[in-house]
């Protein structure tokens, strides 16, 4: 294999990557999701789905905001009902953010919008493509440079 397929592969991670690209695919899974759910709480809320109970120093390098930033994100869905602070049992004068059983309902949802919009932009190949893409999608993020 030469080193046109990594810049190929370079080229369409880059557009995936883009803030822009993120920002647009969470403002169409959000339309409509009520109080606090917009492109930019979803982020959050995606990683704390993830991850579990965490601080908002700890989930900024996943959402990829600064600490402030999630904290601002967070008190919106905290006013929406959708998390809560706890604090943290190893550090008294840490908050942990949680997911509410709200919360958790709006990711569901929102996992199920976002596995209906792939699923429709994959509609048109041909039986198996989207299987297969899947198959070695996984595998690069487990075994490429990522990992």
């Amino acid at each position: 294999m030469d080193n046109a397929v990594g810049h190929d592969i370079a080229d369409a991670l880059g557009i995936l990557l883009r803030r822009t690209t993120r920002t647009q695919l969470h403002r169409q899974l959000t339309q409509d999701m009520g109080e606090g759910v917009d492109e930019q709480t979803y982020p959050v809320l995606s990683a704390l789905a993830r991850t579990g109970p965490r601080s908002a120093a700890d989930l900024a390098p996943d959402v990829g905001i600064d600490r402030s930033g999630v904290t601002r994100r967070a008190s919106r869905l905290e006013a929406a009902g959708l998390i809560r602070r706890e604090t943290d049992p190893t550090d008294r004068r840490a908050h942990l953010l949680v997911l509410t059983d709200r919360g958790h309902l709006a990711v569901q949802e929102l996992r199920a919008r976002l596995a209906a919009h792939i699923t429709a932009s994959l509609s048109t190949w041909a039986p198996g493509e989207a299987e297969t893409f899947a198959h070695h999608l996984r595998r690069f993020t487990s075994e490429g440079p990522f990992s």
